[in-house]
Formats: structure tokens, sequence, C-alpha cells
């Protein structure tokens, strides 16, 4: 016992010494938690804080003045993505009973805790999205910018900053890397999934905390849209082209309205010296109908005229057909004058029609088998009804202006040099001319259609120095290219395009008052060119931009059955270049959907919104984005924090993850 009793008293010294350090370890803990947490909130509150000195504050405030504190940044801790604060509290404690059995000095006891100050938060969702994986897929250079302070600038590839400046709630690379060479990258954080690339000598960038090493799966918004699959499918449709044919017209005698005479309307003559007729109510068979030069025709009102071998006005005569339904075969020419026909249907079928001076037309439809071609100083202005014309051209201040009811016109509208073309509210089908083209409007030309169904079977143009504005309906079909150089108003609607949306040369810009009924148009689109609310186009080809373009697009915040689609401003599969150039300046509210092109803006064009909201301002969606050479393009919309979508937050409670 005697011999035993040495190595109990030393076993249990040892035990005594290491419950010792136990409960140091235990205080040592509480001490680094405490630690940890008040270096965490000094660190949130200033990056730059002595992160140090706050965790040994609170360690000697702990009576462990003589420990030794380290506390240090962790990154990717506790999860990928996440910074913490990590304190370790080290103690020594000296060995007492335990010296019996030769143990001398002291041991030391440590503790560590972390807490979380940043984490990979929801991102914002993107307004700037390139689909593409690789390394070109979003790009800036040449000293361009995207500015997006409250969304994303995401591409599923790399993201290069060659350029002035990135800014916005989040810069994504999904499944790439992040290359900052020149410029400034501003964002609540960084997303990469392979590397970020800055030369030494940059700083201009988040700091570490703010930059995650992680996957970001991007997806395109719109891919599984029934709405707008439905919308693509309708490419292509229009209104069937109806058909025009010529009147009945019985054979029947001569008339011959002049000086001299002939047999048939003798009687009507109001004198024998006169070149006065009054022809009273009646149905009449006419075989020509020809006026002398000097003289005054009067149809009186309730007649039915039927003329087989055209009608022929000499100079400076005078013809009033009254209210009358007029059937004409042989050709039409109203002499220097013009003509005035009440209300009732006029139908001239085959020969040449020429008008000439004022021609007043009142209500009833008008059907016109042949060209209609009206140029300098020539009017012709018609009633409600519908009006259908095999082709119809305006030039050199000719003019033409038709009340409500259905426009058709088989072979295509031109209108040119300062010439005026109105048409009321109704339905509208035109055909193509032998150039394609269904309407072209040409320089100093105007056309302005009211509300109404609207196909046009071929491309619709609008040269330098034009404006054309269309009416509202729910789909206007256009089956060929939108191509326009002058001032366009788009009125409400989806606008489905088999082709190219061009919007070439600016410089005609909004309002414009007409002479003619003294209506103003784009009063809402003032200083720009090309101007729609509550728009969407569907097309086959590319939406192009350029040339000083003014333009100002906004989608509709709800959908329309058939028609507009809510938020969607432009759609195009094509993968053909989508080029926005040459001093363009671009109003943008909605998104621009093309997820197969490259969109290069360039050459100081500016692309933004008016200010938006959350449903209705720019967003650009495709598969490459490349912003160079002075360009300026942004997005006011503010995206809300939902987790998958994404939106950004001010980082995680601060907590003891360890």
């Amino acid at each position: 016992m005697a011999l035993s009793l040495p190595v109990v008293i030393g076993s249990v010294g040892l035990g005594f010494d290491l419950n010792r350090g136990y409960n140091q370890r235990l205080f040592n803990q509480r001490v680094a938690d405490m630690a940890a947490l008040g270096a965490a909130m000094e660190y949130r509150a200033s990056e730059s804080a002595d992160i140090n000195a706050a965790a040994r504050s609170i360690a000697v405030a702990n009576e462990l003045s003589t420990a030794v504190v380290k506390a240090e940044l962790v990154s990717d801790f506790p999860n990928a993505g996440d910074t913490s604060v990590r304190v370790t509290v080290t103690h020594s404690v000296p060995y007492t009973l335990a010296a019996v059995l030769g143990f001398s000095g002291s041991y030391s006891v440590a503790a560590d805790a972390a807490a979380i100050v940043s984490s990979e938060a929801p991102y914002a969702a993107p307004c700037f999205l390139a689909l593409s994986g690789a390394s070109d897929a979003l790009q800036v250079q040449g000293g361009a910018s995207i500015v997006a302070s409250d969304c994303s600038v995401a591409a599923v590839g790399d993201v290069t900053n060659n350029g002035t400046l990135i800014k916005a709630s989040d810069i994504i690379s999904g499944s790439g890397s992040i290359a900052l060479a020149y410029g400034t990258l501003t964002a609540n954080s960084l997303r990469y999934a392979n590397g970020l690339s800055v030369p030494a000598w940059n700083s201009n960038l988040p700091p570490a905390k703010d930059r995650h090493n992680v996957t970001t799966t991007l997806s395109d918004p719109w891919a599984s849209s029934s709405e707008l699959q439905a919308a693509i499918a309708q490419i292509g449709n229009h209104a069937p082209l109806p058909t025009l044919s010529n009147p009945v017209t019985p054979s029947g005698s001569e008339w011959n309205l002049s000086w001299s005479p002939s047999a048939a309307v003798t009687a009507y003559r109001t004198g024998p010296y006169t070149g006065e007729y009054v022809i009273p109510k009646g149905d009449y068979t006419i075989g020509a109908f020809i006026v002398g030069g000097g003289i005054k025709v009067t149809f009186e009102s309730g007649s039915n005229i039927t003329i087989a071998n055209g009608v022929s006005i000499g100079g400076g005569s005078t013809v009033n057909f009254g209210d009358s339904n007029i059937r004409v075969n042989g050709g039409f020419d109203s002499g220097s004058n013009g003509v005035t026909i009440g209300n009732g249907t006029l139908w001239i079928g085959s020969g040449t029609v020429t008008f000439s001076g004022t021609n007043k037309k009142g209500n009833g439809d008008v059907t016109i088998n042949a060209p209609v071609s009206l140029g300098g100083g020539i009017y012709l202005d018609m009633g409600v009804g519908n009006h259908a014309f095999r082709s119809l051209t305006l030039s050199g201040g000719g003019s033409s202006a038709l009340g409500n009811g259905d426009f058709t016109v088989l072979s295509g509208v031109n209108t040119a040099g300062g010439s005026e073309l109105i048409v009321g509210n109704g339905n509208i089908i035109i055909g193509a001319n032998s150039a394609g083209n269904a309407i072209d409007v040409g320089q100093g030309g105007r056309m302005f259609m009211g509300d109404g169904a609207f196909s046009a079977i071929g491309n619709v143009v609008a040269r330098d120095g034009s404006r054309i504005a269309f009416g509202q309906t729910v789909n206007h079909y256009i089956v060929g290219n939108l191509s326009i150089g002058g001032a366009a108003y788009f009125g409400k609607g989806r606008y489905t395009v088999a082709g190219n949306f061009t919007n070439g040369t600016g410089g005609t810009t909004w309002p414009y008052t007409s002479s003619r009924t003294g209506m103003t148009y784009g009063a809402d689109g003032s200083g720009f060119d090309m101007v729609g609310y509550d728009v969407s186009f569907i097309l086959s080809g590319a939406l192009n931009l350029g040339g000083g373009a003014k333009t100002k697009l906004s989608a509709p915040s709800s959908s329309v059955s058939g028609g507009a689609i809510s938020g969607l401003l432009v759609h195009s599969n094509t993968s053909s270049d989508v080029k926005w150039e040459a001093g363009a300046v671009n109003v943008f509210n909605g998104v621009v959907h093309v997820p197969n092109a490259t969109v290069t803006m360039s050459g100081g064009t500016s692309n933004g919104d008016s200010g938006g909201n959350s449903s209705n301002c720019f967003m650009l969606i495709a598969n490459k984005i490349n912003a160079k050479d002075g360009n300026a393009t942004g997005s006011t919309c503010k995206s809300s924090i939902d987790g998958s979508a994404g939106g950004g937050t001010t980082g995680p409670q601060i907590r003891l993850v360890k």
C-alpha cells in the first residue's frame, strides 16, 4: 500500500488537472462563441474593421487577458459562397497534482467558433441574359456600358468587361468565368462557376466576400410559354386576299353630252344653246358616256346607271352623279375638274381609270378593278363603305381620304412625294405589287390607317421622310419585311411579321397633324420616329435598328387573347445577327427575346427603358450579347427576391455556424 500510494495520488492529480483543462475548454468555447459573434458584427458594420482586436477585447472582458485570440475570415464556409469569421481562443493550464507523476509546466487548451457574415444570397432575376455557354456569351468592350442596378446581368457562358462598366445587382456567369480587363464591375455579388480573371492593377470590382465561386443554373424563362408558342404558330398567316371582278354592263346607246349632243341626251339639255344637262331619276343603260369640254352634267338622285364603254369627261367640265348606283366598264376619266358622286355603290371594271382634280364620293361601297393613280394636286375622297382597288398609287401631293369600312387592295399601295392616304376604321387586306411590297410609303409620303383587322401580304416599307400609322387590332399580319425609314406609329396589338423588322433612318418624328383632316397622330410619342404602346412583335427575322433612329416601344402589362402578350415586346427565333447601331436611340419597355441570335449594340447607340417597373421594363434575352463602340445600355427593372428567379439581399442573419 505504501509503495502504491504515490501512483494513486499521481493518478488522482492527473485526473484533477485534466478536469481543470476540460473546464477551461468549456470557458474558452463560450468566450470564442461570443468573440466570433462580436467580430462578425464588427466586420458586417465595416469591412476594414480589425476583427482580431474586436475578438480580443471580448476575451479580455471575460477575464481571459492572458489567452491567445486569433480571428480570421473563412471563405466558402459552412457552404460554398458563404463567408464566416472564425475565432480561436487558446489558454494555458498549469499542472498541479499531476506533478507527482513527473508532469511539469502547463498545457494548452483551445476552442474555436465561427459566425457567418455573408452567404450565397438568391440572385436578382436577369434583365440581360445571354443563353450561350461560349467564351464570348456576354461582352462589353470599346467604351460601352451596361447598367442594371436592380437586376442581374448574366450569361450561361463567360462574362467579359473590356469596356467601361457593367453595373448590376448581380453579375453572373452560370457555368463559365468572369473576366475584368478594363473598366469596372459594380454589383452586390459576382457569381462564377470556373474562375475570376482580373489584372493585379484593377481593383474596380466587388470585395472578396461578395465573390462566389459557384455554379448558377440559368434558363430561358420564355422557353416553355404556351402563349408565345401559339403566337409563333401564327407567323405567315393572313386573311385571304379576295378577288375583284368586273360589273355586268349591258350594251346601250352612246351618250355624248357636249355642245353637239347625241340624240339620246338632247332631251336632258336645259336649253338649245346651253352646255348644261340635268338627267332625272331613272335607270339608264349607256354605251359610252362622253362629256365635252366646258359642260355641266347633273344626275338627280335615285338613279341606277350602267355604262358599258367607258366614261370620258372633257376638260373644264363638271359632272355630279348624285345619289346613284353606278357600274362602269371600258375605263373612267374624271376630267380635269374631277367628279362628284353621292351615296350609292360605285363599281368600275375593265379599262384605264384616271382621276384628276377634286373627286368626291359619298357613302357606299366602291370597287375599282383597275389601277388607280392620283398625281399632283388630285383629291379622291370617299365616305363610309367598303373600298376595293386593283392597286392604288398617290404621288406629287395627291391625296385620298376614305371613310370607315373595309379597305382592300390587290396589288399594293404606294404613296410618295407629299401625298397622303387616310383609311378609316375597318378591316384592311393588301396584296403585294410586282416588287413584293404590299405598302410602300415613299419619301415624303403619308399613310394613316384606322382600327380594324390588318393583313399585308407582302413587305411594308416606309422610306426616308415618310409617315405611316397603324390602327388598333388584336393581330396585325405582315407576310414580308417591316422596314421603317421614316416615322411609324403602331396601334395597340400584336404584329406577326414573317420577315425582318428594321428601323433604318431617323429624322422624321411625331407628332404630325394632317392638313386634310386636322387629326393629330403620335402626340404621345413626341420626338421619336417609331412609337407603339401595348404592342408585341412576333418575327421570323431579325430586329435591326440604326441610322439615328429614335424608337419608343412598350409591351402591354396584360395579355389579350390571340394578341399582344404581357411583358413581351419582341420575339424572334432567328439565328441571324441582330444589330442596333449607328446612333440609334431606343426606349424599350418589355422583353426583347431573341434566344438564338447574337445582339450587337454599337456605334453610339443607347438602349433602355423609360423608368420601368417589374412588369414593364427593358429586358434582353439573346444567345449572345455584345455591347461595344460607345454603346450605353441599361434597364430600370426592379427584380423581386424569390429564390428562384432571384433577388439580392443585404446578407444573412449573423449566427454561429460552428
